[in-house]
């Protein structure tokens, strides 16, 4: 069995066209907020993509 620790989460907001980025470390509770641009957020799945051709060729 195998034991998952969740390290980090994260949060996107928007209010008033205004997107804001929350990542959360979770043992250390710290949060660092960024405001982002509509652009970043519509990139968002391409970051996530790269992240998981990256990881592919590492196993």
């Amino acid at each position: 069995m195998t034991i998952r620790t969740v390290l980090y989460t994260a949060e996107l907001y928007v209010e008033d066209r205004k997107y804001t980025l929350v990542v959360n470390h979770q043992s250390q509770e710290i949060a660092q907020t960024v405001q982002i641009t509509r652009k970043a957020v519509d990139k968002l799945p391409d970051y996530l993509s790269m992240l998981r051709s990256r990881a592919g060729r590492r196993l």
